[in-house]
């Protein structure tokens, strides 16, 4: 029995430690530009590795059936990097100039989901940290 008891906290305390690890994005404040929605998430590296790359595909349900695409990113992909450092913040955009802009006001839009997540260290490689996305 005291076996037990002794490896209940233990359990705990290891699975408390997994989920402090890996990437969390949250959704961010939306903003209007031009009369369109620009959506926006919030990213904090709690994970050991430096992240150089952080991208989030949205699918976005309008009130009038149909659906739009937006892609988040933490920076441009060929441009200045701006990496996440472990234990730092970043904010997630639509970058204008690279995609069309979702074309309706934020009160247009019903509901979001996560359609791809994209996280890349230095080089290109793929993050080893899990990224969780609560649109």
């Amino acid at each position: 029995m005291k076996a037990r008891l002794v490896s209940l906290p233990l359990m705990l305390a290891a699975t408390a430690a997994a989920a402090a690890n890996g990437v969390d994005v949250k959704r961010g404040p939306d903003r209007i530009e031009f009369g369109s929605c620009v959506p926006s998430l919030a990213a904090e590296n709690k994970s050991g590795e430096t992240i150089d790359f952080l991208q989030v595909d949205l699918v976005v349900a309008l009130n009038n059936g149909q659906e739009r695409q937006v892609s988040l990113r933490s920076a441009y992909r060929d441009g200045v990097h701006f990496p996440i450092a472990p234990g730092g913040k970043a904010t997630l955009n639509q970058q204008l100039d690279l995609e069309r802009p979702i074309g309706v006001p934020c009160g247009d839009i019903k509901a979001r989901r996560v359609a791809r997540t994209v996280c890349e260290l230095a080089g290109g490689k793929a993050c080893a940290s899990p990224v969780s996305v609560q649109p």
